[in-house]
């Protein structure tokens, strides 16, 4: 899949979980295609170090956004979107990366506060963080894209996947509900993309028995993520999408 180079150049990319793994190679990937990338994540350290990635190649200048989803209260979700806004004037694009994956065990032996972190951060944190940042995508001067991340076991159940599973099931569904809310009545296309077994601490602690090697690295993928942000993209809209091939 090519996409044509600078092809964000003068976007701005908001990127969720921007300090490590897909993250952090989507928001240099996006950088490097001309966007200035606004890097979201809990960690100030981490985001600080894909900072320094995007600053040591001269792309244009990011901004670092220490935030954490796991907030039960709106107001925070309010006040980023009002800090963008008024250093910003707009978003172009939102990926919606961030996310944990709690246990890896039966539902009946799944502890109670893992189950409510891991829906607040996957699924509510995102859906606040949508509804607050809709109106700066909307501003738009052209088209503008969203995208999920999702995950096979978000197709299907899959036995001990407990919380992770049942909220990106949860994903799908927002992705679908906003994609049918923005159709024809914006230049907001929403997607998802199922990013497949790819070299990251995520997946290491779904998968401790696995050798690293065995994965593809996160660069691999990128050329779905960097055409679904692309306009390159226009009229791909409320799709679920492989970023590998399946096997």
């Amino acid at each position: 899949m090519e996409t044509a180079p600078n092809s964000l150049t003068g976007r701005t990319i908001l990127v969720t979980g921007a300090g490590y793994g897909i993250g952090r190679t989507a928001a240099l990937t996006y950088a490097r295609a001309g966007a200035t990338v606004l890097l979201l994540g809990r960690t100030q350290e981490a985001l600080n170090d894909t900072y320094d990635l995007i600053e040591a190649e001269n792309l244009p200048q990011a901004a670092v956004l220490p935030f954490d989803l796991e907030q039960h209260d709106e107001d925070p979700f309010r006040q980023l979107a009002e800090l963008i806004d008024e250093n910003f004037g707009h978003l172009d694009g939102v990926l919606l990366n961030a996310g944990v994956l709690g246990q890896r065990t039966s539902l009946e032996n799944y502890d109670w506060n893992t189950w409510q972190k891991v829906m607040q951060i996957n699924v509510n944190g995102q859906f606040a963080l949508m509804k607050h940042l809709l109106p700066l995508l909307r501003k738009a001067p052209a088209d503008a894209s969203v995208i999920f991340t999702t995950s096979s076991v978000g197709r299907e159940g899959r036995a001990y996947w407990g919380a992770y599973s049942v909220s990106k099931f949860a994903t799908e569904g927002l992705m679908q509900v906003m994609a049918q809310e923005l159709e024809n009545t914006s230049n907001i296309r929403v997607n998802c993309i199922n990013p497949g077994g790819t070299r990251t601490s995520m997946r290491a602690a779904a998968y401790p028995a696995e050798h690293p090697s065995k994965v593809p690295e996160a660069d691999t993928i990128m050329p779905l993520y960097l055409h679904l942000m692309s306009p390159e993209s226009i009229g791909t809209h409320g799709q679920s999408l492989d970023a590998q091939p399946k096997k």
